[in-house]
């Protein structure tokens, strides 16, 4: 199992630790860093800055919105990023939900989110393969546009930069048992947004028959700290935002999925309590059992018994968000 480094999107500004936990992560040996977009920062910004001081660790998003941006531009963002590093970029796409992509990107949320999902994805390899024009009749992604709008003058392009890599990797977030499953065959790997190693049954159907090398890389809060309970407050309030904040009542992906790991009237009430503007009663209503089996919380040892559930299960690639480089440090040496 390879460890990476997840950073996230900023907060109210650029956050000064990241450049130096990128760096230490690159010297501890870790395989990749990762940056993130919400409503704020975008991914590929921060990424570059980091290509710009590393020489070796891969370079991956995790991850750029689909509503963002068109497929080519993201593609040409890849293609970009992945010359300037010498072959270190690794592209992790998401579609969102509604909350975010009609709220925030003013556009439609796909009434089919699978459809939409692998006609962006066509589009992408067609930009990295570089062996036509990228041509697609596609229900949510017509190229050339031929949208009763347009001026019907249109032409299928090859992008003008050859692409370095072909087969520049691919990941995508999915939560839905469908979308999950649909990742595995049309992409190279899977951001997990919750991953617990005790529950891998929850995906067991979603995940059979993988290709080889295909990534499952989840994230997971890490921190060395003697108080477990102190150490788990933060993963509470990501989910506690997660949940209760990034998604309508009627439509919130990462309620359903907390929902299918056992945490049904759970994901309701902290819904219920954030939506009510009771955020700190949300966060408190996140049960610590959820919010510790999804991160390595506690002393090194036990850390270290919990990091092997994790080494026996289909993860392929452990992506930490650690807030300092002690517990780097301590990973680096327990996943050995």
């Amino acid at each position: 199992m390879r460890l990476g480094l997840a950073l996230g999107y900023w907060g109210r500004g650029p956050n000064p630790s990241h450049l130096d936990l990128a760096t230490e992560a690159e010297r501890l040996g870790y395989d990749s860093v990762w940056t993130a977009e919400a409503w704020g920062s975008d991914a590929f910004t921060p990424l570059t800055w980091i290509a710009a001081h590393t020489s070796r660790i891969r370079l991956g998003t995790a991850i750029a919105q689909m509503a963002a941006r068109t497929p080519t531009a993201t593609a040409m963002h890849a293609l970009t990023l992945d010359h300037l590093s010498g072959g270190r970029m690794m592209l992790g796409l998401g579609l969102s939900g509604p909350q975010v992509v009609e709220g925030w990107y003013g556009r439609p949320f796909p009434a089919s989110p699978l459809t939409a999902t692998r006609e962006y994805v066509d589009v992408v390899r067609q930009v990295l393969r570089r062996e036509a024009p990228v041509a697609l009749d596609g229900r949510f992604h017509t190229h050339p546009y031929r949208g009763e709008d347009g001026t019907g003058l249109g032409k299928a392009l090859k992008p003008i930069t050859h692409p370095l890599r072909a087969d520049l990797p691919l990941l995508l977030g999915a939560e839905g048992p469908k979308n999950i499953a649909q990742t595995t065959r049309i992409a190279d790997g899977w951001l997990p947004l919750y991953w617990s190693p005790t529950r891998a049954d929850v995906y067991q159907a979603s995940l059979t028959g993988l290709p080889d090398g295909f990534m499952i890389a989840p994230m997971a809060r890490a921190h060395v700290c003697e108080d477990v309970s102190e150490g788990l407050l933060p993963v509470k309030a990501m989910l506690g935002f997660y949940i209760g904040g990034m998604g309508h009542a009627a439509r919130n992906f990462h309620a359903d999925l907390m929902a299918r790991m056992g945490y049904g009237d759970e994901a309701r009430r902290i819904q219920e309590l954030f939506l009510a503007g009771r955020r700190q009663e949300a966060v408190l209503a996140v049960p610590d059992a959820f919010a510790d089996e999804i991160s390595l919380v506690g002393p090194r040892e036990r850390i270290a018994e919990r990091l092997e559930l994790w080494r026996k299960g289909p993860v392929t690639d452990l992506l930490v968000t650690a807030p300092d480089p002690h517990t780097l440090r301590v990973l680096a040496d327990l996943n050995g």
